[in-house]
């Protein structure tokens, strides 16, 4: 986003009475369109300059006096301009300082000279400021203001910051160290070298030199620390189900807690246009909708805790016991389960190696920018896949869609179908796999094998997404709670199919329609068996489990 702060007027003189006077003026005319900073001392506010700069403020004109104690003006000025090199220079002078002023404008390629005293300013000091800042402001651009990542674009944990951060629905611009000299510009600013990559440039000045996820977490101010020790409910999972179990469990008055690993909004919260939502006829992103529920549940007194994850849940009396990754620990009279799943990983040869480095899964929005004028690849025939597609489309310079099967009608909503072929940068192949990912530092090629025959050919390729398919995230429950053979919760009357339901059922009651085999501990959204994995029926299924979840709490 461009920078909402005003450009600066900054003036310079070390008589108070003088600068006094230029400020007064400065204010009266520039005010409601410029800041007005003024020093008496040339040192201090040349040392003032970085940090500015480092704070992504814009200088529109500099107003110094000639002859101070320090350092002349014309000095003074030929510094800040390599800070500030397209700030308009002003130099005020005495008559007898008009031939230094006069050698500064080819030295210093200095703007302007005033003669003091400049009484009237509507006569000898606003038209001529008038006309250097009207040339300024015609070729300003606006700083981006706001959280910028240098690093290189090949880089596993720079892909996993931009994840993160585009995940959580913070703007952020990235900043390629190598064609971007804007970047180098930033390490000298901060006095960095390349060893400190990725670094993360905040909008306060500071830097964070090779963070991992907690800590830019931590300084964006994201909350990894429960505030209360017992809950009414916890919801382990921000996708669609989560944040539906959220808006309901916070507006019917339930003391909720909303518990996320890595970013809200699940693998919905990843597709860059949602086109069958009840209530969008144009559609919406998975981000907008994630932004929209984040906020209506936050209005409804929900706590989210974010990035932190539950390693482990257990029973203690009526309480649920949830430790938490980094070992605190919280309670929960109910637990709701929505972790969803996470995407499959494609078993190429080498391809592990290139993950964030030219390889993505799910990613199409974080890396979409990269991809400009590339041949990319998208593996996978589900809407996801699709979506994808459609979306990096308007970026690369053709995107191939491999799939095992011979077309999309069997996978992919006909919709998504009509949208594909209606784009020419588009092409879809059948009955191909990637069998083998070759480059050095990042992906370079695919081996890309025919089913039919199976001869292969390398293909060179700018990156790679994979929307191959989902397993539940489930692993962490330790065989705690009854999963199907694929891994999912199984829930309500299911539950009774199985064995070993009777050993761990106590009630005398059948289990809630969203309850697992632990009483209390209910799974909605992809993660429970069953599921139809659409983003509207997560979201009913969330709002659903707060209804057993009041109906268990009133019968504990």
């Amino acid at each position: 986003m461009a920078s909402s702060k005003k450009p600066i007027l900054f003036s310079l003189d070390d008589d108070p009475q003088v600068l006094r006077a230029i400020r007064s003026d400065l204010r009266g005319k520039y005010r409601k369109d410029f800041r007005i900073i003024s020093s008496e001392s040339a040192s201090e506010a040349l040392a003032s300059l970085p940090e500015l700069k480092k704070r992504g403020e814009e200088i529109a004109l500099f107003l110094s006096d000639q002859r101070m104690p320090e350092m002349l003006g014309v000095d003074f000025l030929r510094e800040a301009k390599t800070i500030f090199p397209e700030a308009r220079q002003v130099l005020l002078t005495a008559y007898s300082d008009i031939e230094a002023a006069i050698r500064a404008i080819n030295e210093i390629q200095l703007d302007y000279y005033l003669i003091k005293p400049w009484n009237p300013p509507e006569e000898k000091l606003y038209p001529v400021l008038d006309d250097l800042l009207d040339q300024w402001w015609a070729q300003y651009r606006p700083a981006f203001s706001g959280i910028r990542i240098v690093g290189y674009q090949y880089s596993p944990k720079s892909h996993a910051l931009k994840d993160f951060l585009s995940g959580n629905l913070r703007p952020y611009q990235w900043i390629d160290i190598e064609p971007q000299p804007e970047a180098k510009e930033l390490l000298s600013l901060h006095t960095l070298d390349t060893s400190d990559l990725p670094a993360v440039f905040m909008e306060d000045g500071s830097v964070l030199r090779n963070p991992d996820v907690r800590a830019l977490a931590s300084k964006v101010g994201m909350n990894p620390q429960a505030k209360s020790d017992i809950y009414d409910v916890a919801i382990i999972g921000a996708g669609p189900a989560g944040l539906a179990a959220a808006v309901y469990g916070g507006s019917e008055g339930l003391k909720t807690l909303l518990i996320e690993k890595r970013a809200p909004g699940g693998q919905a919260g990843t597709s860059s246009r949602i086109e069958n939502y009840l209530g969008f006829p144009k559609g919406l992103s998975g981000q907008e909708l994630t932004r929209r529920a984040l906020t209506q549940a936050t209005r409804f007194g929900m706590e989210f805790l974010s990035p932190q994850e539950v390693k482990s849940i257990t029973t203690e009396g009526e309480y649920k016991r949830l430790t938490l990754g980094d070992d605190s620990v919280v309670h929960a009279k109910a637990v709701v389960i929505t972790t969803g799943v996470d995407y499959r990983k494609l078993p190429a040869e080498g391809l592990d190696k290139f993950a964030g480095a030219g390889v993505y899964y799910g990613a199409a929005t974080t890396e979409a920018l990269s991809c400009k004028n590339k041949n990319v690849f998208v593996i996978g025939g589900g809407n996801s896949a699709g979506q994808g597609a459609v979306y990096l489309s308007q970026f690369a310079r053709k995107v191939t869609i491999l799939i095992r099967k011979p077309d999309l009608t069997s996978s992919m909503s006909s919709y998504l179908i009509d949208q594909i072929n209606g784009i020419e940068a588009i092409e879809v192949i059948g009955r191909r796999q990637v069998t083998r990912a070759i480059g050095e530092q990042y992906l370079d090629a695919i081996t890309i094998q025919n089913l039919d025959d199976h001869s292969e050919e390398n293909i060179e390729a700018g990156a790679v997404f994979v929307f191959i398919g989902a397993r539940p995230y489930t692993d962490w429950l330790e065989g705690q709670l009854i999963r199907n053979h694929r891994g999912y919760l199984e829930t309500g009357r299911d539950l009774t199919r199985h064995p070993s339901f009777r050993k761990l059922w106590k009630r005398e009651r059948e289990p809630f329609l969203l309850e697992t085999s632990e009483p209390g501990i209910f799974a909605a959204g992809d993660v429970r068996s069953g599921a139809m994995n659409r983003v509207a029926s997560a979201v009913g299924e969330g709002a659903m489990a707060i209804k057993f979840v009041h109906e268990y709490l009133a019968e504990t």
